[in-house]
């Protein structure tokens, strides 16, 4: 089985099975494809599904062209029926890993993978969990499930884990891709680290292969909770400058000059994205079951779940300057979106900066160039609005959430009449325009 698998993938004849056609899976999708393995891609929503077999992207990280040009070559294919997952050779899951109400791992997703899997597994096929989870999982929770079936693990059939290290908007900007991102893999058995190392061998530049799946599952919530962590401290000396008077960003500018010891991180409104707001609690939870507090991690939790009241405090400071109270307030708030040039807003911290301010009575406004709707924590559907010239002249403050580059920051610092920069993306702006700003 081993032999016989190894050659497939090396001849690139083996059939690449993706579950989940979303930030992670579609990008897998299209560079195996790229790379010359045929793909068939599973996803629950037919609209998904019937958009790459369309050859239409919906992920800014894949081009329409690119989908377009794989399926014109006979090498993608989508689609939602479970059953098909026998004709692959490779099976990889990237389905999404939550939180629930009490902010402890959901595992639903990966459960229902799970089990399809299961139902449809035979000898000879490797599976391959790329969604992030806390140790333990894939020999926890989708091992016993694969074995029911009488076939052994190492033996007939083939399971590792491989963190995504997807960074959406990242291909554009800073070159960061499926392509040229290491891959770390850690493999049930040895057999195991191999077929997966030799899989992603052809996906990206550079495999990194480790002891065991839990080691893997350890590194990507290591990634994030150092990011989680380090962005909390300096969300702390925020908090702390803006009491003291001294300009936080002018500190870590200079902080950032020395050529060693020292790595930037920047503060903002709050965490977003997938990852960082979420991963870390993977952890605290798991970590729990060993009579062990993960206090780093809880504290940064508690320090970076403040910025959005301070955003709040701050637009309320730049009214007082107005003699404006908040409540009856138009706020203009501007990127929707956890991160720039994305249209990515999943746990993004406008969702409670948009909470805050409404509660007290203000009227706020969305504007994002890359977002037309989205969807509050409350299940509501918003629509947000083009950003004009007469919009910014009758609202009270503008605050910037996102530092899309989309934004005209000179042309909003004249308009509004007051602004709130949580990134500070009016950092250019210079003379009298500086006195309607307050930064983070």
């Amino acid at each position: 089985m081993f032999h016989e698998l190894m050659n497939r993938i090396h001849g690139r004849t083996a059939k690449v099975g993706v579950i989940g056609l979303g930030y992670v899976g579609l990008p897998l999708a299209e560079r195996a494809g790229r790379v010359g393995f045929s793909v068939l891609g599973f996803d629950v929503s037919p609209m998904r599904v019937a958009q790459v077999n369309r050859g239409e992207s919906y992920i800014g990280d894949v081009s329409s062209d690119a989908l377009a040009t794989l399926r014109e070559a006979g090498r993608i294919e989508a689609t939602t029926d479970v059953r098909r997952m026998a004709e692959c050779d490779i099976l990889v899951i990237c389905v999404p890993t939550p939180l629930n109400a009490t902010r402890e791992p959901d595992m639903r997703f990966v459960e229902a993978a799970s089990e399809n899997v299961a139902a449809s597994i035979r000898p000879g096929q490797l599976v391959i969990l790329e969604s992030t989870t806390y140790p333990g999982t894939t020999r926890e929770l989708i091992m016993p499930r694969i074995e029911r079936s009488g076939l052994k693990v190492g033996e007939q059939i083939f399971l590792a884990f491989s963190p995504e290290r997807i960074d959406p908007g990242q291909t554009s900007s800073k070159g960061y891709s499926v392509e040229n991102t290491p891959k770390v893999v850690g493999g049930v058995t040895p057999h195991c680290t191999e077929l997966a190392g030799a899989f992603y061998g052809y996906i990206t530049s550079r495999v990194v292969p480790v002891s065991s799946p839990d080691v893997a599952e350890l590194t990507k919530l290591f990634e994030n909770i150092f990011r989680a962590v380090n962005i909390a401290l300096v969300n702390e000396l925020a908090l702390l400058c803006d009491r003291m008077g001294i300009d936080v960003w002018e500190v870590i500018d200079a902080a950032a000059t020395k050529p060693y010891g020292f790595m930037k991180f920047t503060p903002g409104p709050g965490l977003g994205g997938h990852c960082i707001p979420i991963d870390p609690f993977y952890l605290t939870w798991k970590a729990r079951a060993y009579d062990l507090t993960t206090r780093f991690i809880e504290l940064a939790g508690e320090i970076n779940s403040q910025m959005p009241r301070h955003v709040h405090d701050l637009v309320v400071r730049a009214l007082n300057r107005a003699r404006k109270p908040l409540n009856g307030s138009t706020i203009l708030l501007l990127g929707i979106a956890y991160k720039p040039d994305v249209d990515d807003y999943r746990e993004s911290p406008a969702f409670k900066v948009y909470d805050l301010l409404t509660a007290d009575g203000a009227t706020v406004i969305p504007c994002d160039p890359h977002i037309t709707q989205f969807e509050l924590h409350d299940g509501r559907c918003m629509q947000t609005v083009p950003l004009t010239d007469e919009l910014l002249r009758q609202c009270d403050c503008a605050v910037i959430i996102t530092n899309h580059r989309a934004f005209d920051y000179e042309r909003i610092v004249t308009l509004a009449p007051a602004i709130v920069d949580t990134r500070n993306a009016t950092r250019n702006i210079q003379g009298e325009l500086r006195t309607k700003i307050t930064v983070l």
